[in-house]
């Protein structure tokens, strides 16, 4: 498989989920803002999304978006874990988190990466955002993982988001201890690490 994925965006989950799962992968990086390949191919060709992740398996067929990816890596390992079975309800428990995770913080963040945003903007969707991540807080209590003490790739896409708040767009989270608890604790992973590593996101030892 090839990830196709640019360092510290979203594709970092289905990074986290590949490597945890234990599956040979391939990474193409990806300039966004330029729709280009390191080596210069149009990205358009690969996704006409325009997005990263893009998931490229080994038949040729390709994956987009970040929730259906990390699910597919999820049952490609089941042994792993990663993901409640098929059709359990747990499962859909996971799913009602990935919803929650891509609707409520993905898109309340990805705005305020803008450089166009004007202030007043910004600040809207900072506040809902914080909104969103006081609900996270009140389900971790007691928790290790938001499935309880299995982590799964609704983990690895949910720190995605916890770190885009906290490291890139200056949020106090410091009255949610829950949540800086659970970014330290994800983020203590070995394959976590591994995959910061990976994307220079965090200098090696």
């Amino acid at each position: 498989m090839k990830l196709y994925y640019t360092p510290g965006a979203c594709s970092l989950s289905p990074h986290i989920a590949l490597l945890e799962a234990g599956l040979p992968y391939d990474l193409v990086k990806v300039d966004l803002r330029a729709k280009k390949l390191e080596n210069g191919d149009d990205f358009l060709q690969v996704n006409p999304k325009g997005q990263v992740p893009a998931l490229a398996l080994d038949t040729g067929e390709m994956v987009t978006e970040g929730p259906i990816i990390i699910q597919m890596i999820a049952d490609k390992a089941a042994d792993k874990k990663l993901a409640p079975a098929r059709d359990s309800n747990e499962r859909y428990k996971l799913l009602e988190w990935l919803n929650y995770t891509t609707t409520e913080l993905h898109k309340n963040l990805g705005p305020m990466f803008s450089p166009v945003l004007a202030d007043d903007a910004k600040a809207f969707f900072k506040d809902r955002a914080m909104g969103k991540f006081k609900y996270v807080e009140s389900q971790l209590t007691g928790r290790d993982y938001l499935m309880g003490n299995q982590f799964t790739v609704a983990d690895g896409y949910l720190f995605t988001m916890i770190m885009w708040a906290q490291d890139r767009l200056g949020f106090d989270l410091s009255g949610l201890p829950n949540v800086t608890a659970y970014k330290a604790r994800v983020a203590a992973r070995p394959k976590v690490q591994e995959a910061l590593k990976k994307e220079g996101l965090l200098k090696a030892a």
